[in-house]
């Protein structure tokens, strides 16, 4: 029951025996039409982050009267998420009444701390950092997703201090991580500053001030100037057996790079790979996009994997000579093309895409090749100082979130504040809350009870329509299948 040593005045426990640790709500969409039961709003997986709350986006539901009762989350309750990705399981932290009357769904777990074992924060913390080893080994992984059964969480070991110490380490942790927070935010508005410089060289780019004198463009549409073309589409005859190539996917092409890490293979037939092979220089255009920012994007193709073609969801554009395809990358991810790009994408259910036919209608400014050139030139030279400067902000964000781990890991082992010999031992304090709350008086749960059928009854009056009702929150669901998946 222990993970690592701690000091001898503190103990460990269980989190079911330091908290009352409860499922939440699924959502039953019949009832969701039922104008009679109360809308109130609830958490999901995507609101309970890793150290803080997300509430920008909070979903609402109808539930029984009883479901709100048992399940309105109070002030100092510690929320942690049930599953979803591994990295998911056992994320949260501390609800602080930002809501009234919120509940909680099925795939987050509340944790009510009983009266003065522990500061939920500090369970928080632990819960994030120093358990997630623990939760990764006792997850139950089914196909696609993880999760963590009621029974388990409950089972989880939790290193309890003595109080006086809780209060000091509570104290430390905010003081060192609000001086971590600030940083991080410097380096996110860092990234943020380069980001937005990049945007300027692009649009420079684009109207030719990047070279610092005026230039003569003539703009062009795109049809005219390269050769625009759709790619393969994947179908059953498609699984790669025997003449099997690589296969560049949405996913590969991010705007203005290519990611490699992960390339399928398709099966090919006579003559298609001498029409859909890529050659060095080809911009790949992602056809499709739920958001519209990324509709558009692309990335030159550097002949990375030889006899590599393409999906149908990526267009195919080969300039011409009078293109250098280092410019048209720039040209094309520029946000002044980008803006042409959202004009012209059609929108059904949610997909932003784009067509052969509409890219070839793009216009972009074709400059003597030589000014191109220059153009490119001085493009990479900027794009070598960002580059530079994001390794040093990546550097700073990594120091930043191994000092955090560092400073977690010394709280829970007891290293980071000095121990009062004087406090109550941890021990003695759990086990006078364990015996206050065993001579309290347990509540009564109401019974049901199956009243007799009078001759002649309505059927207002049978058993069937009296009968409670029972709310849903009655049993927990741990799995994925019973429930919302969020």
């Amino acid at each position: 029951m222990t993970l690592f040593p701690i000091p001898d005045s503190w103990v460990w426990t269980t989190l079911g025996d330091i908290a009352e640790v409860v499922g939440g709500v699924t959502k039953d969409s019949k009832k969701q039409s039922d104008p009679d039961l109360p809308l109130v709003p609830y958490l999901r997986v995507a609101n309970v982050q890793r150290g803080y709350l997300d509430l920008k986006k909070i979903t609402e539901i109808r539930v029984p009267e009883a479901t709100v009762e048992k399940l309105r989350l109070q002030p100092g309750d510690v929320l942690l998420n049930e599953g979803g990705d591994r990295d998911k399981i056992g994320r949260g932290w501390v609800w602080n009444g930002q809501i009234k009357d919120c509940i909680h769904q099925n795939h987050v777990f509340r944790a009510r701390l009983h009266a003065g074992v522990m500061i939920p924060k500090l369970l928080a913390w632990f819960a994030n950092e120093c358990a997630r080893e623990w939760f990764d080994r006792n997850a139950a992984q089914s196909v696609n997703l993880a999760s963590i059964s009621l029974s388990k969480i409950k089972s989880l070991p939790v290193p309890i201090p003595p109080v006086g110490e809780q209060r000091m380490i509570v104290a430390a942790l905010e003081s060192h991580l609000l001086r971590l927070k600030v940083g991080g935010e410097g380096i996110a508005k860092s990234v943020m500053r380069s980001k937005a410089l990049w945007r300027s060289v692009l649009n420079d780019a684009v109207s030719g001030r990047l070279v610092g004198r005026d230039i003569t463009l003539d703009v062009r549409v795109l049809g005219d100037v390269s050769c625009v073309q759709g790619g393969i589409q994947k179908q059953k005859k498609r699984r790669p057996v025997e003449n099997k190539f690589p296969f560049l996917r949405v996913a590969n092409v991010p705007r203005g790079s290519l990611d490699l890490a992960d390339v399928h293979e398709v099966e090919l037939f006579d003559g298609e790979l001498h029409r859909f092979r890529l050659a060095f220089g080809d911009l790949l255009v992602v056809e499709g996009n739920g958001s519209p920012g990324q509709i558009g994007r692309a990335a030159m193709w550097h002949d990375e994997i030889p006899n590599s073609v393409h999906q149908n969801h990526l267009i195919r554009v080969r300039p011409n000579p009078e293109v250098d395809p280092h410019y048209l990358e720039l040209v094309w991810n520029a946000p002044a093309t980008a803006s042409q790009l959202r004009k012209v994408a059609s929108s059904t259910t949610g997909l932003h895409t784009l067509s052969t036919a509409k890219v070839k209608a793009i216009q972009i400014p074709v400059p003597p090749l030589e000014v191109q050139h220059e153009i490119v030139a001085e493009a990479q030279r900027w794009r070598s100082y960002l580059e530079a400067a994001q390794r040093m902000m990546d550097g700073a964000k990594q120091r930043s979130d191994a000092l955090q781990r560092s400073l977690l890991k010394e709280a829970f082992a007891g290293r980071l504040v000095p121990q009062d010999p004087t406090d109550e031992p941890a021990s003695e304090l759990h086990a006078r809350i364990k015996a206050e709350r065993a001579a309290q008086p347990k509540p009564q749960r109401a019974r049901r009870t199956k009243p007799k059928e009078s001759p002649g009854a309505s059927p207002a009056e049978s058993p069937a329509a009296s009968r409670t009702e029972w709310p849903d929150a009655s049993r927990t669901p741990t799995t994925y299948e019973q429930g919302e998946l969020l």
